[in-house]
């Protein structure tokens, strides 16, 4: 009778120790829970609601999507959905109010974790915009990035007054996966040492390796509006375009490439040279492809009157 006492106090004492030290591990474990990821991580009950709930504890944690719901009756994305994996190239889709747009368009841009702008791509209505209705909008998204990452879509309403009360944007946040395939553009700059009494009219060319795509002379051009590099500063190339210039609209149709871009492209500029030279890396960076025979730049719109010294 006494070897089955004790036997059966050993197995309280077990049980009353795995159940303290599973309390003790588990209280750790919820601890350690501080967002939805890690939630739904260690294997807790997601709810399916919008946006979904992972419950651990006492603790309920929601998934971060972005401010979809804030902007639900100005512009509404389909694809991609926050949360999902992207690889360029991708197109995304969505509608949007009519005032969200300014001559059909608006940008869309992609930043990482650190809020490091990663790349860029232009939003074009698919159909009339001139209405407070919604409209569908298309953008073919192309970036080159050798690190998977989790980042932020951010599709900004156009904004040509520059005005801070006129703008507004939707975050996006997304995964996107590195992409490998590669082709080579050329950027035409100023050039120093290759020109030092700096001719105005002539500029050299900077190969960029970008992501493959259809799209050449966008991607061109947005290598341009980067501006040089430091190695390339180094060699003497320098550019006379302001920072800050974003590429609204780009169609080349009859040989005839027609450029939109915003106003900073004619902020604070003097002097004629300045002028031609801003005109001419824009104009030879778009000419360096067959399909263009000559360039129209526009600000906002406006041909006339742009670009003076």
């Amino acid at each position: 009778m006494k070897k089955i006492f004790i036997i059966v106090i050993i197995i309280l004492l077990i049980s009353v120790a795995g159940i303290y030290w599973r309390f003790v591990i588990e209280k750790e474990n919820i601890s350690q829970v501080t967002n939805f990821e890690d939630c739904t991580s260690a294997g807790y009950p997601i709810t399916e609601s919008y946006p979904r709930q992972c419950r651990v504890g006492n603790n309920s944690f929601s998934e971060d999507i972005g401010n979809e719901i804030e902007k639900i009756d100005l512009i509404r994305i389909i694809t991609p959905r926050p949360n999902t994996d992207i690889k360029s190239p991708i197109i995304i889709e969505g509608e949007a109010r009519g005032s969200w747009f300014f001559e059909a368009s608006f940008p869309i841009k992609l930043y990482d974790e650190n809020n490091k702008l990663l790349a860029t791509a232009i939003a074009q209505a698919q159909s009339d915009w001139m209405t407070e209705n919604f409209v569908k909008f298309e953008a073919k998204f192309i970036y080159h990035i050798d690190k998977a990452g989790k980042g932020t879509l951010v599709l900004e309403k156009n904004n040509p007054s520059g005005l801070s009360e006129n703008a507004d944007e939707l975050r996006v946040p997304i995964k996107y996966d590195a992409n490998e395939e590669s082709m080579t553009v050329k950027a035409y700059f100023n050039n120093s040492k290759m020109d030092p009494e700096f001719s105005c009219d002539k500029v050299f060319p900077v190969e960029r390796a970008v992501p493959k795509s259809e799209a050449v002379a966008l991607v061109a051009l947005t290598e341009l509006l980067k501006g040089v590099t430091e190695s390339e500063k180094d060699a003497g190339f320098f550019t006379n375009i302001n920072s800050g210039v974003n590429i609204q609209n780009l169609t080349i149709e009859n040989g005839i490439a027609k450029v939109d871009l915003n106003e900073q492209l004619e902020s604070k500029i003097s002097g004629a040279c300045m002028v031609t030279a801003i005109r001419t890396e824009i104009t030879q960076t778009l000419m360096q492809f067959p399909t263009v025979d000559s360039v129209v730049i526009s600000i906002n719109g406006r041909t006339e009157d742009i670009l003076q010294p």
